[in-house]
Order: structure tokens, then C-alpha cells, then sequence
């Protein structure tokens, strides 16, 4: 190891500090559309039901291949599930919106 590792590591902390203070100081960007907000809320619902379903389904399917007959109770639980999930998701982005939207407010 010599002398100069040191020197060059020190050199790349001080170069990453930098790029983090010029990328937490810039801009963030326009806020969120209406469109693209509608979009992620669906995206995060359609999701959780299409998780929730399929595992239901497939917990379904095992079960019924190892000799217990559960069908549609699993992917009934579950659906219900990811639909509980996806709400769940949607409200937590709603107030991540409204919290960004509200410190946006208040800067201006």
C-alpha cells in the first residue's frame, strides 16, 4: 500500500461529498401530473390485487394437488388481502403526495 491510496481516497470522498450536496440542493422537478398521480394509484391497487390473487390461486392449486380441496377459499383470502393491501398503498400515497405538495407550498 503506498502513500498515495490515502490521498486518492480522501480525493473521491471529497468528490462524492460534493455530488451530494449539488444533487440534494437542485431542484426536484415539476410535481406530480394529475394523470400520473391517478396512474400510480391504480398501478399500486392493480398490483396488490393481482399479488393477493395469484397467490391465493396458487395456495389453492398446491393444496388441491396434495389432496385438500380448498378451492376458491385461498385466492377469496387473499384477493381480499391484496385488495386491503393495495388500499393500504394508496392512502400511504396520498399523504406522501399531500405531505410533498404541502412542503412545496410552504416554500414558496
Amino acid at each position: 500500500m503506498t502513500s498515495r491510496e490515502p490521498d486518492r481516497l480522501r480525493e473521491l470522498g471529497q468528490k462524492l461529498d460534493d455530488v451530494q450536496r449539488r444533487n440534494a440542493s437542485g431542484s426536484k422537478g415539476p410535481p406530480p401530473s394529475q394523470l400520473g398521480i391517478a396512474g400510480r394509484f391504480a398501478t399500486e391497487l392493480v398490483a396488490s390485487l393481482i399479488a393477493g390473487g395469484g397467490l391465493g390461486w396458487g395456495l389453492d392449486w398446491l393444496c388441491g394437488h396434495f389432496g385438500f380441496h380448498t378451492r376458491p377459499v385461498f385466492l377469496i383470502v387473499f384477493f381480499v388481502l391484496g385488495a386491503a393491501a393495495g388500499i393500504r398503498n394508496v392512502m400511504r400515497a396520498a399523504n406522501e403526495i399531500n405531505a410533498k405538495m404541502a412542503s412545496k407550498d410552504l416554500e414558496t
